[in-house]
């Protein structure tokens, strides 16, 4: 029985040293890791995308309501308005964002609240925001919550953002700014 043992321990002691699919060992061990690598930051890099391309539109949007080329604002032309400026990278984008528009009393510094609305993907009925365009001189909060789908949702910042039950996550540009007056 010993020298069975010592005859395993010899063999596994020669086995070793070889080196024989060292490279391969190496390789299953790294390249996993590699690839998850790879995928989080093109992942994170089309999460940068699309929200630069959000806050640009928004951006747009307000200097288009500043200076009054857009009158009467509605939730469904503001959103249109973002859409049409965000160069298609979220989409779905009229489907899958709610805008507000808040005025702000200044003398009580009543904020809304610091979470954005966002649309809810597997309700029928959506929430519903307020997009009110305030008077002349009055400070405005507007702010548009986009739903987007990660491309890999199991891989790097997937596991770790919000997701709500149907798979998206939000994406929030906000901006104030006051009204001209008039």
């Amino acid at each position: 029985m010993m020298g069975r043992v010592l005859s395993l321990l010899a063999r596994f002691a020669r086995a070793a040293r070889r080196e024989e699919g060292t490279a391969t060992v190496e390789f299953v061990v790294i390249f996993p890791l590699f690839i998850a690598i790879m995928l989080q930051a093109f992942e994170v890099g089309w999460i940068s995308i699309r929200q630069t391309m959000l806050e640009r539109a928004l951006d747009i949007t307000v200097r288009e309501l500043r200076l009054g080329h857009l009158t009467n604002p509605t939730n469904d032309s503001l959103r249109n308005e973002i859409c049409s400026l965000t160069a298609g990278v979220i989409h779905n984008c009229s489907q899958n964002m709610l805008v507000e528009l808040t005025p702000i009393d200044t003398s009580s510094w009543s904020l809304p609240s610091p979470r954005a609305t966002c649309i809810n993907r597997d309700a029928k009925i959506q929430p519903v925001t307020k997009v009110q365009a305030g008077k002349g001189d009055q400070l405005m909060i507007i702010r548009a919550c986009a739903i987007i789908n990660l491309m890999f949702p199991l891989v790097g910042v997937g596991p770790h953002l919000t997701v709500d039950s149907s798979g998206g996550t939000s994406i929030v540009a906000s901006s104030a700014f006051v009204n001209e007056p008039g």
